[in-house]
């Protein structure tokens, strides 16, 4: 099971959003399963990211993962993710703030929303932010060096898996957890990701 800090409160979001420069942003064009446009915004504040790509790259890669989970589920609205690409030390600083827990994580989801919020604003709202996505370099690489995993392919399974707590779904019962992975896995295999969990 891939495990990640999940925050419900709407507040808890903001000081992400504040951190994003509106500057860097990628529209995503829209897959089959839908038809609005999705905005992926990506801020880099720790240089060594750059290792394996330059920051529009970064965004290109990561919207592609952002749109294909949400076509996978037929999210049908026009909505907006932020992703924070960090070090563990914020990381840390974040999960020590947000959920008492003071050391690094690999994957922190700030929904703008409750589920149930969202179910009812999705029929109102032209558009909507979904909420904020914080992944930690040296977390991801150590995770990935242990599971004996490609570390981009590692980094894919946590940015799908950040992006189906934005939209609600969580791994708390076995029930919610197969679910979860059944749609992590399809999404990551039409990205050309084997199964992270075999």
């Amino acid at each position: 099971m891939t495990w990640c800090a999940i925050l419900w409160l709407p507040k808890l979001s903001k000081p992400i959003m504040h951190m994003i420069k509106r500057g860097m942003k990628v529209v995503a064009k829209a897959l089959p399963f839908i038809t609005p446009a999705h905005e992926v915004v990506v801020e880099i504040n720790h240089d060594p990211w750059l290792v394996w790509y330059q920051p529009d790259e970064w965004q290109e890669k990561l919207a592609e993962i952002v749109r294909g989970s949400l076509s996978y589920v037929q999210w049908n609205f026009e909505s907006e993710v932020s992703i924070l690409l960090t070090d563990e030390e914020q990381s840390r600083q974040l999960n020590h703030a947000y959920r008492g827990e003071d050391s690094p994580t690999n994957v922190l989801s700030f929904p703008a929303f409750t589920p149930e919020e969202l179910r009812l604003l999705g029929k109102q709202q032209p558009s909507l932010i979904l909420g904020d996505i914080v992944l930690s370099l040296e977390t991801v690489l150590k995770e990935s060096k242990d599971q004996n995993k490609p570390f981009l392919n590692h980094l894919m399974h946590l940015t799908v898996h950040g992006t189906l707590h934005l939209l609600g779904y969580d791994h708390q019962l076995d029930a919610q957890a197969e679910q979860m992975e059944s749609i992590e896995v399809s999404v990551l295999s039409s990205l050309g990701v084997a199964n992270p969990y075999q």
